[in-house]
């Protein structure tokens, strides 16, 4: 959006599958970015960037980030969010969660759209209005 900054590579993360192989990275840092991808209640593009995001960690690839915190003014007023992530979000990227809720609670299967598996590793809802993260990429090494 500021063509001030001078980025190594400039991509439009909208636009999938990214232009990375599969695990590629042993860390992706993502700070002030999910709030702007897609919009609150897209499911499927929520899915597909985060399964985009798990398929170019390498196991055990940690994802780093931050995001408006819920009660940040910021979350919803600046015009540029489309949606809020917050620390329940993460429920719905991690296969364990599927595996110990689905049948026992309301929680919401997705499993026919994501199969990756995030496992969050920090999660701090309001560090002075943001939200900090690191989640952890659980998959099996590759051969």
């Amino acid at each position: 959006m500021n063509p001030d900054h001078h980025p190594d590579v400039l991509y439009d993360l909208t636009r999938l599958p990214w232009p990375w192989p599969d695990n590629s990275f042993d860390e992706l840092h993502a700070y002030e970015v999910w709030e702007h991808l897609g919009q609150q209640g897209d499911y499927r593009a929520f899915f597909a960037q985060f399964q985009e995001a798990w398929r170019i960690l390498k196991p055990g690839g940690y994802l780093c980030g931050t995001s408006p915190a819920n009660n940040s003014p910021w979350l919803w007023g600046d015009p540029g969010h489309t949606r809020a992530i917050q620390p329940e979000t993460f429920t719905f990227l991690s296969q364990k969660q599927y595996q110990k809720q689905i049948g026992e609670t309301s929680m919401t299967d997705y499993r026919f759209c994501y199969s990756g598996d995030f496992e969050p590793m920090v999660l701090i809802p309001d560090a002075g209005g943001t939200f900090l993260y690191i989640l952890k990429a659980i998959k099996e090494a590759a051969n």
